[in-house]
């Protein structure tokens, strides 16, 4: 069933004061820690409810004459079959009018074995194929889910402070309603496309400072490599057509009722092109007025 937007749902019935979250994604993923950063910042958090129990609970909330005005709900396979009726209870929320956003945190395969790992803790699908056969049924049951999230947040990299200062820029700073927050992250393909992204943009095609021996060293915020490449006419078209599109998608992202948006600009090694074009990207997003977050994602990187 395709969701009506939130502008569609409160003007018909006027429910949607209540900011209301649903977080879920993979276990070791990151949820815990999101909860605890919604807890501190003033949502009223309750962790593994039964997906049933969705509806009733939002009807609660609803009538707590105001004193619930933010809610942030942890719903994953812990709730075993429970899990099943996560659909119908959204769908009973749209059909009564009542808005949602769901956060989806993900990570690789290798980074949940690892943290599974370090922490001993057993996984919630335990398979007999062990904790990576648990996670790949676990991002199984999980597609569906993560197909209608609003934003998808790829944890494999970021620390606790990281995934807490995400968090922060998408549901605090500078928050403006009807408009839609951007993530601009530049990467290296060489590292992998980040999970999260919504927009995948290849600039590989772009002239690549590494080959000046001047440049190859320096980073991609320096004024010598941002000249070379915002120099290159190759650069000026494409930062002119990245622009005209973005300045086309974004009002139609707002209008659908998406309240995050992650743009990915990669080049080879995530650190001169893929950086000048991010940061760039995010100063024309700004002027337009949008909330814009920026950060490159393998500028550290051998």
């Amino acid at each position: 069933m395709a969701r009506q937007s939130p502008a569609r749902r409160q003007l018909r019935l006027g429910v949607s004061d209540i900011r209301f979250l649903i977080i879920t994604g993979l276990s070791g993923a990151g949820k815990s820690t999101a909860m605890r950063v919604f807890e501190d910042l003033g949502f009223f958090c309750v962790d593994n409810l039964p997906p049933a129990l969705l509806p009733k609970f939002a009807e609660l909330c609803l009538q707590s004459d105001g004193t619930i005005r933010q809610v942030a709900v942890a719903i994953d396979v812990r709730g075993g079959e429970f899990f099943d009726d996560l659909f119908s209870a959204l769908r009973h929320l749209e059909e009564t009018g009542f808005d949602y956003e769901i956060v989806f945190l993900d990570a690789s395969d290798d980074m949940l074995v690892r943290r599974f790992e370090e922490t001993r803790r057993k996984h919630p699908l335990s398979q007999p194929g062990g904790v990576l056969e648990s996670i790949k049924e676990e991002r199984q049951r999980l597609e569906a889910v993560k197909e209608r999230a609003d934003k998808i947040i790829d944890t494999s990299i970021l620390s606790v402070r990281d995934l807490r200062t995400e968090l922060l820029d998408s549901y605090v700073r500078g928050r403006q309603e009807g408009t839609v927050a951007v993530s601009v992250v530049s990467f290296g393909y060489k590292y992998g496309i980040p999970l999260d992204a919504d927009l995948v943009f290849d600039v590989r095609f772009l002239p690549n400072p590494h080959y000046q021996e001047s440049l190859r060293q320096l980073p991609g915020n320096s004024q010598p490599v941002r000249r070379f490449v915002l120099g290159q006419a190759a650069t000026k078209e494409f930062m002119t057509r990245l622009t005209e599109m973005m300045d086309y998608l974004l009002p139609q992202f707002v209008a659908e009722g998406k309240a995050h948006l992650t743009v990915a600009l990669g080049c080879t090694g995530g650190k001169h092109r893929s950086v000048v074009l991010g940061d760039e990207l995010a100063e024309h997003l700004r002027q337009k007025g949008y909330n814009v977050s920026v950060r490159h994602r393998d500028v550290g990187k051998e």
